[in-house]
């Protein structure tokens, strides 16, 4: 017994009320990948993200300021990093512990 039996979650994908046991299966077996931001918000393609830190882009001699706004992020299969379009760098990609999603 897992502890499961009669409890149920809501799957906020469908929008129905779903057997926990059943859910916490599929989840395992899609090996869904949870990107964070520094202070632990779930990062989704397609947010909007500001840095915290002042941070020097190498290859592209500029260096991008706290507080700059990144438009529409999209997630890679790492953990840790997104990929992100800003004007005058080509293929930017970020550690989500430098950014906050807004």
């Amino acid at each position: 017994m897992s502890g499961y039996e009669d409890t149920f979650v809501y799957d906020e994908a469908s929008g129905e009320w779903v057997n926990a046991e059943e859910q916490a299966r599929k989840v395992q077996s899609s090996g869904a990948l949870e990107v964070r931001d520094a202070v632990g918000n779930l990062l989704q393609d397609g947010d909007q993200v500001t840095l915290i830190k002042d941070l020097t882009v190498k290859g592209a001699g500029q260096t991008l300021k706290r507080g700059t706004l990144i438009k529409a992020i999209r997630l890679t299969g790492d953990a840790q990093e997104i990929d992100c379009k800003y004007e005058g760098i080509k293929g930017l990609v970020l550690r989500a512990e430098f950014v906050k999603k807004r």
